[in-house]
């Protein structure tokens, strides 16, 4: 996965999410999983991306278990769980084994779109483990403070607001720190920019995305034509 194009990986994460909203098997759902899993492994990502794929895990099965206690059926239940836990698992596979500047490159030079907009969404993407963490810090700080979510829903929802407000807070002083920092080193001052790396496509990337496309027909058919 690391020796792929950013630009090839960006698109193994829009097809396959789109594979996923396609699919309405929970087994087929399953065996994507594992397939992704896989891949994690393969990858050799860090280990702070398996913490946030189990907590990911947890609140696919959350949210399944909801479903369920709502009145769905077991398989709709599982469907729900497994596709929001697929697509969410291939954005944090991509963020564990692309750079983000790497990323910024290829949004630029390889599809044109402007810098300051692909910007915008590299960076939105980098903070999202950093905001995970931080929910964690908040949670931790206010449980030794007397933080508690059991009780009733509205009184879940009264204490949640303590997790709310610091994590606001620190959002926003994050925001103007960067905004800041953006600001001193000129940023958007100049149209030109170069970049310290190579994005071009490789015989794995031509490959990676014909089966990709061969994947997305089949599934297509199989969805539509049956």
């Amino acid at each position: 996965m690391r020796k792929t194009a950013p630009l090839t990986k960006l698109a193994m994460v829009f097809l396959v999410s789109l594979w996923a909203m396609l699919l309405d098997s929970a087994a087929a759902l399953a065996l994507l999983a594992a397939a992704l899993l896989a891949m994690f492994a393969l990858a050799r990502v860090p280990a702070g991306s398996y913490k946030a794929l189990g907590s990911l895990g947890i609140f696919a099965a959350g949210l399944a278990a909801m479903q369920y206690a709502l009145g769905a059926e077991a398989e709709f239940s599982a469907v729900v769980g497994l596709r929001m836990a697929m697509m969410t698992g291939l954005f944090i596979l991509l963020l564990a084994t692309t750079r983000i500047q790497d990323l910024t490159a290829s949004l630029v030079r390889q599809l044109r779109v402007p810098y300051e907009y692909a910007f915008m969404v590299t960076a939105s993407l980098r903070f999202i483990p950093d905001l995970l963490a931080e929910i964690k810090a908040v949670q931790e700080a206010q449980a030794c403070r007397g933080y508690s979510n059991r009780g009733s829903v509205a009184r879940r929802l009264k204490n949640y607001l303590t997790i709310v407000q610091p994590l606001v807070l620190r959002s926003v002083a994050r925001s103007e720190t960067m905004a800041m920092s953006l600001e001193l080193r000129g940023f958007g001052a100049s149209r030109a920019g170069s970049y310290g790396t190579s994005i071009a496509f490789g015989a794995r990337d031509y490959l990676t995305l014909a089966t990709l496309a061969a994947g997305t027909a089949m599934i297509v058919a199989m969805r539509f034509y049956r």
